[in-house]
């Protein structure tokens, strides 16, 4: 279940609400009882390394895209 950040603009505090996809624009009060709050947009950050894996796939020289199916002049 996904999980959305938000911000209560009466003390400021941050909190997490767990909730289904289609309840995402519903409101949220926060833990202190007040409901003056604010949704945050949340950013994924996805992090690794190169090292010992395998190599990147190369790309194919057809098919798909506009670049790779030979639209572009």
């Amino acid at each position: 279940m996904p999980r959305y950040d938000y911000r209560c603009r009466a003390c400021g505090a941050t909190f997490e609400v767990s909730r289904p996809m289609i309840q995402a624009s519903d409101p949220a009060s926060c833990p202190e009882g007040h409901d003056d709050t604010v949704k945050l947009l949340s950013t994924v950050a996805v992090t690794g390394s190169a090292k010992g894996g395998a190599p990147a796939p190369r790309p194919s020289s057809g098919g798909g895209g506009c670049c790779g199916g030979g639209c572009c002049g």
